[in-house]
């Protein structure tokens, strides 16, 4: 599905790798049929199914205006501003956001992954591709209201998965902001975002932790990966010896040029409030004992090495920043 959508040319072609995606995912999320994964199940049909429509929508009234289906040639404004709309849905930006932390609660750690990161690239190929003639006020608006309600409303949560839906939403926000002014940098930095979440999702999935009380006691499970867990955590909140910081960086120098320093210092500003949530996650991780009280079961000390895929993620994760010079090449 992701395939078809990204290289189709015309809107129908698109349209169906999205339906086909959808689909595919639905058996993922409600595999365990629990009530919650099924009501997630069903919570996500319902959007993404009504985003769907909304680009065929689109696609048909700029078809009706202008007798063309191709997708770079989308040029009427009511059709890319309900293209924009209905991409946005899809993705989890503000203010279609509401799904999406509650989808991510009710799927396995493995389903967030793929909901995380490949479910997102095919509507951000579709934005990527029509990003000449997309609204830039109404996609910066998008953008700052999603950095702000990711970080605010991930402050106060325990799970970890909504924790990340969140941090997922900021991210976003951070895509979005760049889209117009410099689409190579949104894909890069999605990239990025994408091998970080990742090897969170990973980590978490290999030390079992779906809550941060049972965080606090798997430091004794895996001691070194919670270590190497903390460094990941930071790389995600963008900071600076990092590769999380380079995306930021770039999309802060891009803004910047392109006359938007309020905008940028104001995302810039609302990363913050994603980082304190990023440090108490890697604070319960690492730096917390549990209280002895605890009614918690002791997590036994496992001499399962770590898989290969996790160290290879986490080594990207954090080590890339001293090679931007040639990642900018490449892209």
């Amino acid at each position: 599905g992701t395939t078809i959508t990204i290289s189709s040319y015309h809107w129908v072609m698109a349209w169906t790798g999205l339906e086909i995606n959808t689909l595919a995912i639905l058996p993922l999320i409600s595999k365990s049929h629990h009530p919650r994964a099924v009501e997630a199940a069903t919570k996500y049909f319902l959007v993404q199914a009504a985003a769907s429509t909304l680009v065929l929508f689109s696609s048909m009234t700029n078809a009706w205006y202008t007798g063309q289906w191709d997708i770079t040639q989308l040029t009427h404004p009511t059709s890319s501003m309900i293209l924009t709309a209905a991409l946005s849905m899809k993705l989890g930006l503000v203010p279609f956001h509401f799904w999406f932390p509650e989808v991510l609660q009710g799927s396995p750690l493995t389903t967030g992954l793929l909901l995380s990161t490949v479910m997102k690239l095919p509507p951000l190929s579709l934005l990527y591709m029509t990003s000449h003639s997309l609204n830039p006020a109404l996609l910066t608006t998008l953008a700052i209201l999603s950095a702000a309600l990711g970080g605010w409303m991930g402050l106060n949560q325990t799970q970890t998965r909504k924790i990340m839906a969140f941090s997922s939403i900021s991210h976003l926000g951070w895509m979005a902001i760049i889209l117009v002014y410099y689409p190579k940098l949104t894909l890069l930095n999605f990239y990025l975002y994408a091998m970080m979440t990742a090897t969170v999702f990973l980590t978490l999935n290999s030390m079992k932790v779906l809550k941060l009380s049972t965080l606090m006691t798997a430091w004794t499970k895996a001691p070194s990966l919670s270590t190497i867990f903390l460094l990941t955590l930071l790389s995600l909140a963008g900071l600076p010896p990092l590769t999380g910081f380079l995306p930021k960086w770039l999309i802060i120098q891009e803004l910047t040029k392109q006359s938007m320093a309020p905008a940028a210092m104001i995302i810039s500003l609302l990363s913050l409030l994603g980082l304190f949530f990023y440090l108490r996650l890697a604070y319960c991780a690492t730096i917390t004992l549990p209280p002895h009280t605890t009614n918690h079961m002791k997590q036994w000390h496992v001499n399962k090495p770590v898989s290969p895929l996790i160290a290879i993620l986490t080594t990207l994760s954090i080590m890339l920043l001293p090679i931007s010079p040639m990642i900018l090449n490449i892209v």
